[in-house]
């Protein structure tokens, strides 16, 4: 779900950093929600992210932060490649012990910096970065925006998906109020700073938006009102796509 880099959390906190990912019950812990596809949360999460891009079946997708693998096993039979890409030794142990159960020829994984990935410059079609950002501390955000758009071709996509610090619930958790912080998320980033990350890589922004939760009655209320109401916006959704020039 991570990438590597040099900042720091800042504060006196310990870092979240590879050896966090690896030596924490974080890959371990209540994650069956994660691992079904068919979960209402998968469902959910998995149809937003490919309604900001859905890939064609010619073309190449890198997954960056891709944690458990969840995009690898939906796109593995619809697209030409996918390389799945996390920092965590722990993340690709469980991603190729499931893929040595469920082939897929077009899924691979490989363990890296999502800022500095080592893959072929230019040759992407989409990069999928789907709950990571806010992962991510300040200066390795800046690196993957630009990783991202050296990866991609000429009018290739990148996919940000990642929450909305500002909404009620995420208040409430980094408050302390009823619900935990989550320790993993270091740098939520707000919409501006999002568009800003991205165009300061070179992108050109096509699509932004706030999408609501998965929670039935909470979504209604807040399709209804985030237009209006910033605690109600959940999701921050950003498609930026990499010049043709």
């Amino acid at each position: 779900m991570s990438a590597g880099g040099e900042a720091g959390g800042g504060g006196g906190e310990p870092r979240i950093d590879q050896a966090w990912y690896d030596s924490s019950t974080y890959f371990d812990g209540d994650t069956e929600h994660l691992l079904d596809l068919d979960s209402p949360f998968q469902r959910y999460r998995v149809g937003n992210v490919l309604a900001i891009a859905s890939p064609a079946p010619d073309d190449r997708v890198v997954d960056l932060g891709c944690g458990w693998g969840t995009f690898e096993w939906v796109l593995g039979d619809r697209v030409k490649e996918i390389v799945g890409v996390d920092f965590s030794e722990r993340s690709i142990e469980l991603c190729n012990a499931r893929l040595a159960e469920e082939p897929h020829a077009a899924v691979r994984f490989l363990q890296a910096d999502a800022g500095d990935t080592g893959l072929e410059a230019g040759a992407y079609d989409l990069v999928i970065c789907a709950d990571l950002f806010e992962h991510l501390y300040p200066d390795d955000s800046a690196r993957v925006a630009r990783e991202a758009f050296r990866l991609l071709r000429p009018g290739g996509r990148f996919s940000v998906w990642t929450p909305h610090r500002g909404h009620i619930l995420e208040v409430l958790k980094n408050n302390r109020i009823v619900l935990k912080p989550d320790p993993s998320h270091v740098d939520y980033k707000s919409m501006a700073r999002l568009q800003g990350l991205l165009t300061d890589a070179g992108f050109e922004i096509e699509r932004a938006y706030y999408a609501a939760s998965h929670l039935p009655g909470l979504r209604i209320v807040e399709r209804a009102l985030q237009g209006v109401v910033p605690l109600l916006r959940r999701r921050i959704a950003v498609l930026g796509r990499k010049p043709e020039r």
